[in-house]
């Protein structure tokens, strides 16, 4: 943990929000492909399970990023990481083909971190 504070506050938070966004990927959707026999409520319970990982990073790596970004700008941050921790899992995990869809929608996400973070 000593190490982790060392580390730039931006660092701090992209890290703990990416490993964050890889427990909530699997909560959502690994289940999918990794419990697809099993009745929804088992699906829902394990990944409820699985999702409390998430907030035990999410949660301190929001309140680290208060720090320096505002809500708007931790939102987007959120939000790019999901796409950029989505897209592999989606692709090498469940097997979805690679579409430009993909690209498209993170051209969208990089006017969005502009607009955001223009004004800091």
């Amino acid at each position: 943990m000593q190490y982790l504070q060392s580390l730039p506050v931006s660092i701090q938070t992209i890290s703990l929000l990416a490993l964050s966004n890889v427990f909530m990927t699997f909560a959502w959707y690994g289940h999918l492909k990794s419990l697809s026999t099993s009745p929804w409520y088992v699906a829902a319970l394990i990944s409820w399970g699985i999702a409390l990982f998430e907030y035990l990073l999410q949660v301190p790596g929001n309140r680290i990023g208060f720090t320096q970004f505002n809500v708007g700008q931790l939102k987007i941050m959120q939000e790019v990481i999901t796409l950029s921790v989505f897209l592999p899992f989606a692709v090498f995990y469940l097997g979805e083909p690679l579409k430009l869809d993909y690209l498209w929608a993170a051209l969208c996400m990089v006017g969005a971190v502009y607009f955001i973070f223009r004004s800091a």
